[in-house]
């Protein structure tokens, strides 16, 4: 079973939904004993980092998540989920995070004024190196974003895939061990996104 991790944050429903849609067992939940047992873990979002940071106190779930990735357990962050599991944010005057992830959050900022924050629609994504979870899904797919921060890992080790958006090649997809991460919404994304969630259920958070 998936652990859909509920910290009042959106996007709860629609990854339900596109899981349920290729025949995986779910659970949208904020339960420490539930997450803790679960056989994968998926962490969406949609919101800002501040309040999402301030709900996983409140839930008691910072400690169960770092468990979780510490013990091995296959961990997808999306969106939101992606960025709270770095060191900080610059939204909100500056939000300390999760920190599964060495690196920060930054707001995008370009020179083109018809360049539009937040990013939204489709945009591609290049592969840096290959990983199990995009298993059958061609370099340079389009994926579906809405964000107007973006993932900066302090050390490139950790980076799986860039995009390129308002003068900013920034990585889309991270990784480390049994955690991987993506800046765009893989439930949003068709196809290709289903094929992510159908690779992502299967594997054993080894690569």
């Amino acid at each position: 079973m998936i652990a859909i991790i509920d910290y009042k944050a959106g996007n709860l429903t629609s990854v339900r939904l596109a899981l349920e849609h290729i025949g995986v067992p779910c659970e949208i939940t904020n339960n420490p004993k539930v997450i803790r047992s679960a056989e994968r873990v998926i962490f969406p979002g949609v919101g800002a980092a501040a309040a999402a940071m301030a709900n996983l106190r409140e839930l008691d779930l910072l400690v169960t998540l770092r468990d979780v990735v510490g013990g091995g357990v296959p961990f997808l962050g999306i969106c939101l989920g992606t960025q709270i599991i770095l060191d900080s944010s610059e939204e909100d005057g500056g939000t300390d995070c999760i920190g599964l992830v060495p690196g920060t959050v930054n707001r995008f900022g370009s020179s083109d004024p018809m360049c539009k924050i937040p990013q939204m629609g489709w945009n591609t994504v290049a592969f840096t190196r290959e990983h199990p979870v995009f298993d059958g899904i061609e370099d340079r797919s389009e994926f579906y974003f809405v964000h107007s921060y973006y993932c900066a890992p302090s050390d490139r080790v950790y980076v799986i895939g860039e995009t390129d958006y308002s003068d900013t090649r920034f990585a889309s997809i991270i990784g480390r061990g049994n955690l991987i991460a993506t800046q765009f919404h893989p439930e949003r994304s068709g196809r290709i996104g289903l094929r992510l969630l159908e690779n992502f259920s299967r594997w054993d958070g080894k690569c």
